[in-house]
């Protein structure tokens, strides 16, 4: 990879990130034929339209999952989506994941096709189509 790309991707993300070829094509931050993916219509969150809640998670785990409440249940106040988030032991981890996942749920659900998501899809369908 080239070391000025890596080193964009470190500054404008704040933490460094290793890049694949897998990867490497579905990063958004990186120009495409169609042009950089707009983010500019993403949500922002607001703290006072969330109600947290923490609660005790289930599956493996052994004793830390029975005894602590780590499991993160986020609902977004004025859309009423809820996401529960558990995918980690420590409780800030699972906090900062189940905002990230909120704030695309947001995007899919206000921006349609307009969403990053929609936007990422869209551009792996039109590499795949031209491989083809």
């Amino acid at each position: 990879m080239d070391g000025r790309l890596f080193l964009f991707l470190t500054q404008s993300i704040g933490t460094s990130i290793r890049m694949t070829r897998r990867n490497f094509a579905s990063c958004p931050l990186l120009k495409s034929s169609k042009g950089l993916i707009d983010r500019s219509r993403v949500p922002q969150l607001l703290e006072s339209d969330l109600e947290e809640q923490f609660i005790r998670g289930s599956g493996p785990g052994g004793s830390n999952v029975n005894k602590n409440s780590n499991c993160v249940s986020l609902k977004h106040l004025p859309t009423g989506i809820v996401i529960k988030c558990h995918q980690d032991r420590l409780l800030e981890k699972n906090r900062k994941l189940a905002r990230e996942l909120l704030i695309t749920k947001l995007d899919n659900k206000i921006n349609g096709e307009l969403s990053v998501e929609s936007q990422l899809k869209k551009l792996q369908e039109n590499k795949s189509n031209k491989m083809e």
